[in-house]
């Protein structure tokens, strides 16, 4: 991990240097993980690390927080720590390394206090994102985060391989998605992300919130789960199950051409064409079926240290994809009030093809 660590900061190092940034200013998220190995609160106390072209980094931090970042190993990596005390400016302790820097770049998803507070504390340099130096590192997985990545995909497998022991007629979607949440734990993640539970009209809602819907005999229940491993590497997977019953004629309908559209998808995918294109595979299948404004949403998404990250498998991203991409393919057909289906699996781009992460069957599940 530490080779793994040291190897991020002097490639951010050289992203930032072509860019024309002299320095990065990461604070709690994905990037300050990916940067540090370590998971810092997104506090009201500034956490802060700064990344020089030239020069050693530094971690800023609350002096109460320095033992956490010691356990981590961040000084490991050459990082210099900073641990501010309570009466103390923590962001001109941050901007001293930053002596004459003309062009600093903050991460995207810093505070916007934090960033009007940088803009003070430094303000003879112009400010920019970070996300377009970063990106570039993170698109590509290494094998250590494909092989953690392919960890969380058989966790989150296993979960599903658990539905039917919670998901039946007669349980609300809220007692389903408790027992779903526990099993994400039990199944070695070490933390739940979200727990979509859609049953009946509820599955035509993609973003369903668990609800005191009960469940009835013949329902479409699409369960999209996901979680965080220990490796901080996320999982994500979607089937969509009968609760005993028989499915109606519509949803079997549909889901033949969904099932179609998704495996084509995959069998597309590979280094060398674009991120739309692979969009539009499955989109062109479910709109010659007549579905086509059924299908609501984009393809796909990245993942890794996030859920959702780049690249994006969208309509107008002509992003050409390249070994070591992992992102979702996962299409869906929805009826506004009445059902709807999805299916998604998590890929990662090899040299010449696709793997797919998650390996459980993909036929609309009907449960005993």
């Amino acid at each position: 991990m530490s080779t793994d660590i040291t190897r991020r900061l002097d490639a951010a190092r050289t992203a930032a240097a072509e860019a024309g940034v002299d320095a990065l200013l990461v604070t709690p998220g994905a990037d300050l993980r990916y940067l540090t190995g370590f998971v810092a609160m997104p506090l009201e106390r500034l956490t802060c690390l700064v990344l020089p072209v030239e020069g050693d980094p530094t971690l800023v931090l609350p002096r109460l927080e320095l033992a956490m970042a010691l356990e981590a190993g961040v000084d490991d990596h050459g990082i210099v720590l900073h641990g501010w005390g309570e009466t103390e400016d923590p962001f001109a302790a941050a901007a001293a390394p930053l002596a004459g820097a003309r062009r600093v770049a903050v991460d995207d998803h810093m505070w916007a206090e934090r960033v009007f507070a940088f803009r003070r504390a430094v303000p003879d340099a112009e400010q920019v994102l970070a996300g377009p130096v970063l990106r570039r590192l993170r698109l590509r997985k290494t094998p250590g985060e494909v092989e953690a990545l392919r960890e969380a995909g058989a966790a989150i497998d296993r979960v599903h391989a658990r539905v039917g022991e919670w998901l039946r007629p007669g349980r609300t979607e809220r007692e389903v998605g408790r027992d779903i949440a526990e099993a994400i734990l039990a199944e070695g993640h070490e933390s739940v992300e979200f727990v979509i539970v859609g049953s009946g009209p509820n599955s035509a809602s993609p973003h369903a919130e668990v609800s005191d819907r009960v469940i009835e005999p013949g329902d479409a229940v699409v369960v999209d789960i996901g979680g965080v491993m220990p490796s901080g590497y996320c999982s994500d997977s979607t089937r969509t199950y009968v609760a005993a019953g028989t499915p109606s004629s519509e949803l079997v309908a549909f889901y033949e051409v969904l099932q179609r559209a998704q495996e084509e998808q995959c069998a597309y995918a590979r280094p060398g064409v674009t991120a739309e294109s692979v969009d539009a595979v499955g989109r062109d299948i479910i709109a010659a079926a007549g579905y086509g404004k059924h299908f609501l949403h984009r393809t796909g998404h990245g993942i890794g240290l996030e859920t959702h990250e780049e690249p994006y498998i969208v309509s107008g991203n002509d992003l050409v994809l390249e070994p070591g991409m992992a992102f979702s393919i996962e299409p869906g057909i929805y009826f506004d009030g009445v059902q709807g289906a999805r299916i998604e699996d998590i890929v990662v781009t090899t040299d010449d093809g696709l793997e797919r992460l998650n390996l459980r069957p993909r036929d609309l599940v009907v449960l005993d």
